[in-house]
């Protein structure tokens, strides 16, 4: 297998640049991660929760030089783009529409990150090193494999990243997609939308349901299939390809247990970076 890295255009997320003196205090009361010490060239991986706490965007926040890039689903850009502007009130903050392309740079390898391209803006990506880097406005560096957002998706599906078609909108916990493992909340930064009951299911110590890998025989059941633990139900399948899903899992029930979906042996498959919170709470 080739060692070279792969780029990848990624066409489902797009920018809305932030900018104007109250930008960091702004950001900071709202989502999920503490931006006050972002540094130019830097990503860090967050989330506008609802007021009661469930995921409604997933968020990538770039420094620049002069503000940040917020890197967000393509699809939801004018809904957060409104409501961004619904919060901003009297601060001092601009936002618009910035059309560079968002791009990802990889490794087919676990283990193996490409070193950081020396052309174009690029950030390592804030939730594993295995991911690589994210680009803006970026080109295929010299000697990578282009290849498209699929050759992406099966790559978080081999690590056990989940991403935004697992956890919708308004549907999920951003415990239960496993934000707090994917350096996606902060919880010492003070208040951010929907901070209490996210904080308030950290100190309970025990998450009951996290979003992790089925592997199987076969074809992808489709999204929303149960999980079976003997007769008892042990979770739904999200997204996935041949042989392997996503799936929001109760631990208690999934773990070491002999998993069937629609009739067909499964199991679970605890990813590394998982392996110390998955042990804590089946513990």
């Amino acid at each position: 297998m080739s060692d070279a890295p792969i780029f990848a255009r990624l066409d489902s997320r797009a920018l809305i640049a932030v900018g104007g003196d109250d930008w960091r205090g702004f950001l900071n009361n709202l989502i999920t991660q503490d931006v006050t010490g972002l540094a130019p060239g830097e990503a860090r991986f967050g989330a506008l929760l609802t007021p009661q706490g469930r995921l409604l965007h997933d968020l990538f926040v770039v420094g620049r030089e002069e503000g940040a890039w917020l890197d967000v689903e393509a699809a939801h850009r004018e809904a957060l783009f409104r409501r961004l502007a619904m919060y901003r009130l009297r601060a001092k903050v601009t936002l618009a529409a910035d059309d560079a392309p968002v791009s990802a740079l990889f490794s087919a390898e676990p283990g193996s990150v490409p070193q950081r391209p020396g052309g174009g803006f690029w950030a390592a990506d804030p939730r594993l090193p295995d991911l690589g880097w994210r680009g803006y406005g970026a080109a295929a560096p010299a000697g990578a494999v282009v290849a498209d957002e699929a050759a992406r998706e099966a790559q978080k599906l081999r690590l056990g990243v989940p991403g935004p078609a697992d956890w919708g909108v308004e549907r999920t916990y951003p415990i239960e997609a496993d934000f707090d493992l994917l350096n996606g909340i902060d919880f010492k930064k003070g208040c951010f939308v929907g901070q209490e009951t996210t904080s308030r299911m950290k100190r309970r110590g025990t998450i009951r349901t996290r979003m992790l890998p089925i592997v199987f025989e076969g074809p992808p059941p489709p999204p929303g299939t149960e999980v079976l633990a003997g007769e008892r139900r042990a979770g739904e399948v999200l997204t996935g390809g041949p042989g392997r899903a996503m799936a929001l899992l109760r631990l208690d029930r999934a773990l070491g247990a002999d998993l069937t979906v629609e009739g067909r042996p499964a199991r679970a498959e605890v990813p590394a970076w998982m392996t110390e919170a998955v042990a804590e709470a089946s513990g």
